[in-house]
């Protein structure tokens, strides 16, 4: 076959590929308008403004087509030889002057209205990991049981691995969504624990930097009840596209009866860091923690991805000082994709899984980890 065919034969399965109804591309060329008034206030100001410079190209370009049209050389057009005009500097000094004081006076109002965080009925705190968002709702009250919890993609290796139909939830779906009820503005206080990240919810008009040290301050009032999904919006490492953004906003009793069922859970994790465990409940917890939080770095028997994620099976820190290994989770190592989980898992869930990793892949310590040991390296470690 000649080259050439071979060419538009390739060019026309590319193309078959491409507009297949198995690809789930989106192929807006807008910005959403949203669901907040403040998303429809941005969207309007973004519409505004490209059709001002619509008109403006119109008028430019329309000049410059008849002036080249009308003034060539083959109908017999002779340059004008004239130096300056004071005159014509002052209008085209006025004119885009007075186009950028309209383009500023809706643009301000609509931006100090954005950066206007303040009279928030609830507040919330988003720290970005690699590669998970925690969510801490603020106590109005010091009495008041703390709801945190962290948000990950849901069945990371199954979605990551395309063991699941690409269809619109496809890398966009988590574990534990955001919750917040409708009609009452929710002030968001970002940060991040290790690199940069970036908070966005395209339908709120929502988009904030995390930055390790600093706390980025934004808002949003949902009026519609329903499901809207974003991403991290920064390249923040290997796994950037598997961190998804979901936030359910709900009618303010719905909410209030789910924060209610997360303070209760948060109050049975507390009173379950004092509790002893037996061998079998602590292996079984364990394997849990571990297929939702170890298994993509170190694989599901344990054989990890060395250099980067080394293996458990084997291992001499699994099979050494048991302190040692507990200390490990908590803190990470620094300089290296070994995160530091003393804040992402319970005392529980540490427990249980230093327990399962040291007595599965081949490892058989025996030791049974109790929270309460884990519980007292924590604090020591705070």
């Amino acid at each position: 076959m000649l080259p050439k065919a071979k060419l538009w034969l390739s060019l026309i399965g590319a193309a078959t590929i491409l507009f297949s109804t198995q690809i789930q591309a989106a192929w807006e060329l807008n910005m959403p308008r949203g669901v907040t008034q403040i998303s429809r206030d941005t969207y309007d100001l973004h519409m505004q403004i490209l059709w001002w410079c619509v008109a403006i190209g119109v008028v430019v370009f329309g000049a410059m087509l008849w002036s080249i049209i009308n003034h060539r050389k083959s109908k017999g057009a002779v340059a004008a030889t004239f130096h300056e005009s004071t005159k014509v500097e002052i209008i085209w000094t006025i004119i885009p002057f007075v186009i950028l004081i309209l383009m500023a006076i809706p643009a301000t109002r609509v931006l100090t209205e954005a950066y206007d965080s303040s009279e928030s009925e609830i507040d919330i705190q988003v720290t970005g990991y690699q590669w998970r968002w925690e969510y801490r709702y603020l106590r109005k009250d010091s009495d008041e049981e703390e709801v945190s919890f962290y948000s990950i993609l849901s069945t990371p290796r199954d979605q990551i691995n395309n063991q699941l139909p690409k269809d619109e939830t496809y890398l966009l779906d988590v574990d534990n969504p955001l919750v917040i009820p409708i009609n009452t503005k929710v002030r968001f206080l970002v940060t991040s624990n290790d690199v940069i990240h970036a908070w966005w919810v395209p339908d709120f008009a929502v988009k904030r930097d995390a930055i390790p040290g600093f706390i980025n301050e934004i808002w949003t009032i949902v009026e519609e009840p329903g499901i809207y999904r974003g991403q991290c919006a920064e390249l923040c490492g290997i796994e950037h596209g598997f961190m998804p953004v979901v936030v359910h906003a709900v009618e303010q009793e719905e909410y209030d009866a789910w924060y209610a069922a997360k303070q209760d859970e948060a109050r049975v994790a507390r009173e379950m860091a004092n509790n002893v465990v037996t061998m079998s409940e602590s292996l079984e917890a364990g394997e849990q923690v571990y297929n939702t939080t170890c298994i993509g770095c170190h694989q599901p028997n344990g054989t990890g991805l060395p250099p980067a994620f080394p293996a458990l099976a084997g291992s001499s820190v699994v099979n050494g000082d048991l302190e040692a290994n507990i200390n490990l989770l908590i803190n990470g190592v620094p300089g290296t994709a070994m995160a530091a989980f003393g804040r992402q898992l319970t005392p529980v869930q540490l427990a249980a899984v230093v327990t399962y990793i040291r007595n599965s892949f081949g490892n058989a310590t025996g030791d049974l980890v109790q929270p309460a040991a884990v519980n007292t390296l924590i604090q020591a470690a705070q």
